[in-house]
This record gives structure tokens, sequence and C-alpha cells, in this order.
């Protein structure tokens, strides 16, 4: 699936845009059935928003109740000083999360593909194991900033494994909130390591190498169909979306069977639900 150039660029700097990866009809599919699904969802069932400011203040029972399931997560702008939405529902989710993939059968046939194993395989994962996946609105106005990070953060392995697989289900721009990323950042050290013990949770410093300045950073402007793969070390991060146009995306985030998957990371699972791989 990737050449020996695309192969190389990923080594170097971390990360890979590969154009024209998803046809406009698997996007239709996938961006119809999130439709769906905020449509179903009742507001009432929890109101937990999702930022990245301060996540272990953020981070609630309805979120970490998310880890094997799926649900709706609002944008922190979402709501006005009344409490009541300020604009529709549809226009006021920031994502869902976090097992589609594994539990809604048009999220499992996108992202069980045997084009993607294959590209999988050939970043280095020798048995792909997908923990997470997620469907981004970043919406027009008011789609929130995520903050610089890296996705090892949230998936350690023994030795670092997880690769980011990202879908730009929407033309991504500078406008309306594309990613930025540090090239060759993956070379440096894991900074923060979100752990979790029960319902309790909290991010540990692990190095204190400041964040990429603006002098380092590139955006990665990637049009609809694109596949974006990055480093779990990668530093990377979005800015908040106030253009008129909505940014969706799709990521998904695996680590390599081979590896030491940490106890403490926040999504696990058992027998009764195994983690499976692309395929």
């Amino acid at each position: 699936m990737l050449s020996t150039e695309q192969r190389d660029q990923f080594q170097r700097d971390g990360y890979l845009v590969v154009p024209d990866f998803k046809s406009m009809d698997e996007i239709a599919r996938l961006r119809q059935r999130a439709g769906e699904i905020v449509n179903e969802f009742d507001p009432g069932q929890g109101r937990s928003i999702f930022t990245t400011r301060d996540q272990t203040t953020a981070t609630d029972e309805y979120f970490l109740r998310s880890d094997n399931t799926i649900r709706c997560f609002f944008e922190e702008e979402a709501f006005g000083p009344d409490g009541q939405l300020r604009q529709e529902k549809a226009l006021s989710i920031n994502k869902i999360g976090h097992a589609m993939h594994d539990l809604d059968p048009v999220f499992a046939a996108f992202s069980r593909d045997p084009k993607l194993a294959a590209v999988a395989r050939e970043l280095g994962l020798v048995d792909p194991k997908v923990w997470q996946s997620m469907y981004i609105f970043k919406q027009p106005g008011i789609g929130g900033e995520v903050r610089w990070h890296q996705d090892a953060t949230f998936f350690e392995t023994t030795p670092v494994s997880v690769t980011t697989f990202w879908f730009a289900l929407e033309d991504a721009t500078i406008d309306n909130g594309c990613l930025w990323v540090e090239p060759g950042g993956h070379r440096g050290p894991m900074r923060e390591r979100f752990v979790r013990n029960g319902d309790d949770i909290k991010m540990e410093t692990l190095d204190t190498m400041p964040w990429p300045s603006d002098s380092s950073a590139v955006p990665l402007e990637a049009k609809a169909g694109s596949l974006v793969c990055f480093h779990g070390l990668l530093p990377h991060y979005s800015a908040p979306n106030r253009s008129p146009v909505s940014r969706h995306a799709y990521t998904l985030h695996a680590t390599d069977g081979a590896t030491a998957y940490s106890p403490r990371n926040w999504i696990q699972r058992d027998a009764s639900f195994p983690v499976r791989g692309f395929e």
C-alpha cells in the first residue's frame, strides 16, 4: 500500500498523509450514521463536554464509562450562561466515542479495511489492536481547541507502539482547524501519562520538555478522503474552528499486540469484549 518514500517519511517525520484513501461513498455512509447517532442522543443522558484544557478535572463518570460503548460529548462552548444550548444539538456535539469500531456495523465496516490493515503492517504494527474510535465534528464557530499532546499519553505500551489513523471526512484547512504537527517530534520523550485506577484518574508529568512553538509546527491540511497516520509520540494539536465550515474527521488508535499494554491505560478490555485488529 505504501511506497518506500512514504515509509521513509513516516520514520523521518513521524507522520504521513495518504490522499484518496477512502471514497466519497464510504465517507457519506459514515457521516450519515454519525448524524443518526447524534439525532438519537438524549442530552438528558449526559451533558459532558470534551476539553483538553484540564482533563483530570473535566473527566467525569460519563466519560470514563464511554471507554467500551458509544457516547456523545458536547463542545466547550455549546451551552450559554443559562445552561441551554446556544444552537441546535446537531451543531453542538464535539465528538462521538469510543467503541463505534466494534459496536456499530457502519463504523465497523469503515474501520475494518484490508487496505488499512496493510498500511498498519507497513508502518510497523505486527499485531494491530484497535482500542479507540472517535468521530470528531469540529463544529463551525465553536469547534474547540485540542491542545498540544501525544497520543502515547493515553495508550502507553512498552515499547511505545500506538499509531493514529486519522481520516479527513471533510476538507481540513487552516481556517477550520486542521491538525498541526512538529515534524520529527516523535523522536523526543513522552511528556505526560494519563493514568486510571478504577474511577481515579490523573495526568503524570514525565518530562518537562516544552511543547512545540509556532516556528516549528506545520499544518496538515488534508482533502476529504485522506488518511493521516502519525506516531504515538508525535506532538500535535488543532486550533479552534471559528470558520462557518465544519471539519469532520474520524480517528482510530491502535497499538501493537506484540508490546506490553499498560494496565493503567484508561481503556481496558477483557475476554468478554476482546480487543481486535483491522481485519
